[in-house]
């Protein structure tokens, strides 16, 4: 049996360095795998983070008309718009004129109050070309009720917008005229405003057809699109994108449109 010489203490401690060494060595290549995870977690969390955010701001965006399935011609998908044109018809525009929206509920007396100070003078700006007059009619006051003449008045409008649009401009006047003889004691039944979109020369079947409640769908999201757009009630009336609050002073608004 041969005896084995025992390391001296220089051996020892160069066997201990080259441990310690390894040791280093193996708890710097954890550290560097360690950081490259956690860089790579952080990228992917920012990454996720981005396309949610991106996603949640899309859908906020996204008008909820769009998600309609029935939209009457001749009417905005993003926003409801009806336009009005020099011909008077729906659908219609004048175009590189000023654009007057006009955001209205046929039951609210406010919108009668603006139909009647402003109707002339916009009429007659659209027939003479000078603006594009786009109507968005909602139904706030309805909270939802579909018997309510808020909802059914914005009904009876895309319906003549989808099926007559020559007549959609005086049937919206006959709609404000209607409840107007009501006094605001009553709502106007649907035969009355079968009656008055036939006096505004609709066609006997498009008239008919107004109390199917066709657009049930849109007139709810357009409804909830002018508060999605952060309009609090009507009406709300935009020259250009700006919002015109002296529609009330006659004359004014016929000036400020022909002032842009």
């Amino acid at each position: 049996m041969t005896n084995q010489k025992s390391p001296s203490k220089a051996e020892r401690r160069e066997a201990a360095r080259e441990q310690a060494r390894k040791l280093r060595e193996a708890q710097a290549r954890r550290e560097k795998r360690n950081r490259v995870l956690m860089i790579t977690g952080a990228v992917v969390l920012i990454i996720a983070v981005a396309v949610a955010a991106f996603f949640i701001v899309q859908q906020g965006t996204r008008s909820v008309i769009a998600d309609v399935e029935n939209v009457p011609a001749n009417s905005e998908v993003e926003d409801g718009g009806i336009s009005v044109g020099s011909d008077m018809a729906a659908g219609t525009e004048n175009e590189g004129a000023p654009v007057l929206d006009v955001y209205l509920d046929f039951a609210c007396p406010h919108c009668a109050d603006f139909e009647q100070i402003n109707a002339e003078d916009i009429d007659q700006m659209v027939a003479d070309g000078e603006v594009t007059a786009v109507y968005h009619p909602v139904s706030l006051l309805s909270r939802g009720d579909r018997q309510s003449w808020s909802w059914r008045a914005a009904e009876a409008a895309a319906v003549v917008a989808d099926q007559a649009p020559e007549q959609y401009n005086a049937f919206q006047t006959a709609l404000f005229e209607l409840y107007a003889q009501s006094g605001g004691q009553t709502e106007p039944s649907d035969e009355q405003i079968v009656q008055a979109a036939r006096d505004t020369g609709v066609p006997q079947d498009v008239a008919q057809a107004i109390p199917q409640q066709t657009f049930d769908e849109w007139v709810d999201a357009t409804t909830r699109q002018f508060s999605r757009d952060g309009f609090e009630g009507t009406p709300t009336v935009l020259v250009d994108g700006e919002e015109f609050q002296n529609w009330s002073e006659p004359g004014a608004l016929a000036d400020a449109v022909g002032g842009e």
